[in-house]
């Protein structure tokens, strides 16, 4: 099984990223499970604007389109700002809206059978309104959300210290990215299985 995770920092390497350090958890814990983890980190990459899959002239989005449709699992971490996700996380699922009209050789869409999940830390609240957007988004787009596919990080309103200087709140925030590896491995195990029928 594989693996996703397009991490929305907007850091560019080699500065260091809190998002990325928490996905890099849920990853670890997917890889425990059997699962082959590739990481994106779309500030290192020229992702254009737009909902096509392909913008030529250099764009990079194409081959993480097709990491994305030769694995079963999806995880966008994003931080939080001004409560809503990352300018990143909104353009990844803005230029994944053009999977919504693309089929397999089956007939079938292309994100159906593939299961999502959100990572999210900040300095302030606004978690799971990010969640609820991301997650949202990728339903409409056709990808399977299981039950707690998420995770995040935050220390309560207001500015704070960053994920990766205090420890706190760290046994909660790892705790529950066990569970939402766990979680979507079954969930893409069962859909393996017993595949979603063809939309009428």
């Amino acid at each position: 099984m594989k693996a996703v995770v397009l991490n929305c920092t907007l850091k560019p390497s080699p500065q260091p990223s809190n998002t990325g350090a928490l996905a890099d958890v849920v990853a670890g814990f997917l890889g425990e499970d059997g699962v082959e983890v590739t990481a994106f980190r779309l500030a290192d990459l020229k992702v254009p604007p737009g909902v096509q899959t392909d913008l030529g002239d250099g764009d990079d989005w194409p081959r993480v389109h097709d990491a994305i449709l030769a694995a079963e699992i999806l995880v966008v971490a994003s931080p939080t700002w001004v409560g809503r996700p990352s300018s990143l996380a909104q353009r990844a699922v803005e230029r994944m809206d053009a999977m919504i009209s693309e089929t397999a050789d089956d007939g079938r869409p292309v994100a159906f059978d593939k299961v999502a999940g959100v990572v999210v830390t900040g300095n302030e609240d606004g978690a799971h309104h990010v969640i609820s957007e991301l997650c949202g988004a990728m339903m409409d787009i056709g990808f399977t959300i299981p039950a707690q596919a998420w995770t995040y990080w935050h220390l309560g309103p207001g500015p704070g210290p960053d994920y990766l200087d205090e420890t706190k709140g760290h046994d909660w925030a790892h705790t529950t990215g066990r569970t939402m590896a766990a979680n979507l491995v079954a969930t893409a195990s069962a859909l393996a299985a017993s595949p979603l029928p063809s939309p009428a």
